[in-house]
């Protein structure tokens, strides 16, 4: 099918933690975005005006990060001003949705070549930086809930609360993560995915793992997002969320390289996996992280495939309480679910993680033979993106 889209290459930075003092801290964004642009189009032998379009994701875009920050590491990566390029927010999801638009514009036939991808450096544009004192609630929005909405870690505790998920659970999970990020980056499973930043050369693997980390060493940690007022609100939580059992802000860049399977074979390139189905969908803006259940069972129907018939899932480590639920509703395989690590252990560079993930599942089924992988992100609001891709 000559639309059909097919992944070329898939590359990131090493991760870095997302404060001052972290390893990617002093590279300007737009530059640590203009970097895999420029790495993936060198890896595969093309040329800047080959590129129809470059879609990206990014979630905090103020500062640094604003103006279009697409089309701003366009240009700094030296590609041809012909090459257009657009910022994406689907909030943690921002550069799977890139994926998926470029996906469909493929499939309609409106592109051939495509880089999607996204960024975040939240050492130097701090999450939550948009909201510059002001809010979202709007009336009409107050009034459908007039209680308000919460931050992503009470609804994680509204998830744990509600799965039953134990304090021990969330953080046996967690280590969990890091053990297996650690035995990956020890076994050179990311040498082929993670390139070099030029303004950070002392930067080679994720600064977020802890090898040696331990639910243990975890226990001692205390709670995150407990408040008197959230206290009074939600009686019913005992509060097991910590920065254990969570994702780290991190600092990060990633890009895909997408083609239609015809431009593909024309160039002479091997495509690693073609996208076999993709959804997202809303879902209840309090819990806000338990949208991948629902967006899992939608993109399996739509591909006519089970759980069983994936041989991998990668499903965003915001909170370790996402995937356990997520894990417990769609009776899945632990053992298949996100076996180099999450965001846990890797890193959560908001607009950067989707093609993360991307890279991650693709290597991981080169690797063991496998043919289907899965991969789905929460999103804030409440949304999720799904994604399902079969190895070549």
């Amino acid at each position: 099918m000559s639309n059909e889209a097919v992944i070329v290459d898939v590359i990131r930075t090493p991760v870095g933690r997302g404060k001052p003092g972290g390893m990617l801290s002093e590279v300007h964004p737009v530059d640590l975005a203009a970097g895999v642009l420029r790495q993936i189009l060198q890896r595969n032998g093309l040329d800047s005006t080959q590129i129809e379009d470059v879609l990206w994701g990014c979630v905090s875009q103020i500062g640094e990060q604003s103006m279009n920050i697409a089309r701003q590491a366009v240009l700094a990566a030296g590609f041809d001003e012909g090459v257009p390029g657009t910022t994406i927010d689907r909030q943690c999801g921002s550069s799977q949705q890139a994926v998926h638009a470029a996906a469909q514009g493929i499939a309609a036939g409106a592109y051939d070549i495509v880089i999607a991808g996204g960024v975040e450096s939240m050492s130097r544009v701090p999450l939550g930086s948009s909201l510059a004192g002001a809010s979202p609630m709007s009336p009409r929005m107050r009034a459908r809930y007039p209680e308000g909405l919460v931050n992503q870690g009470v609804s994680a505790e509204l998830i744990a609360q509600r799965w039953n998920l134990s304090r021990d659970d969330l953080d046996a999970y967690a280590a969990r993560s890091h053990a297996r990020a650690a035995d990956a980056w020890g076994a050179g499973f990311f040498d082929r995915t993670v390139v070099s930043v030029a303004e950070a050369p002392e930067a080679r693997v994720d600064e977020t793992v802890r090898a040696g980390t331990t639910a243990e060493k975890l226990a001692g940690l205390p709670a995150s997002f407990r408040t008197d007022a959230l206290a009074e609100r939600f009686p019913e939580l005992d509060w097991r969320i910590t920065p254990g059992n969570s994702s780290p802000l991190s600092d990060g860049a990633s890009a895909a390289l997408i083609m239609s399977a015809a431009r593909a074979e024309a160039l002479g390139l091997t495509p690693r996996a073609r996208i076999v189905a993709m959804d997202v969908v809303g879902s209840d803006p309090l819990l806000m992280l338990t949208g991948p259940i629902p967006a899992t069972r939608r993109v399996l129907s739509r591909a006519g495939l089970s759980i069983d018939d994936m041989d991998a899932y990668e499903v965003n480590e915001a909170f370790a309480a996402v995937p356990l639920a997520w894990q417990h509703d769609l009776d899945a395989d632990p053992e298949r679910l996100n076996p180099r690590g999450g965001a846990i252990a890797l890193g959560h560079a908001l607009g950067s993680s989707g093609t993360r993930l991307l890279g991650t599942l693709l290597t991981h089924l080169e690797e063991t033979g496998g043919r289907y992988g899965l991969q789905t992100m929460c999103e804030g609001g409440g949304m999720a993106n799904a994604l399902i891709i079969e190895r070549l």
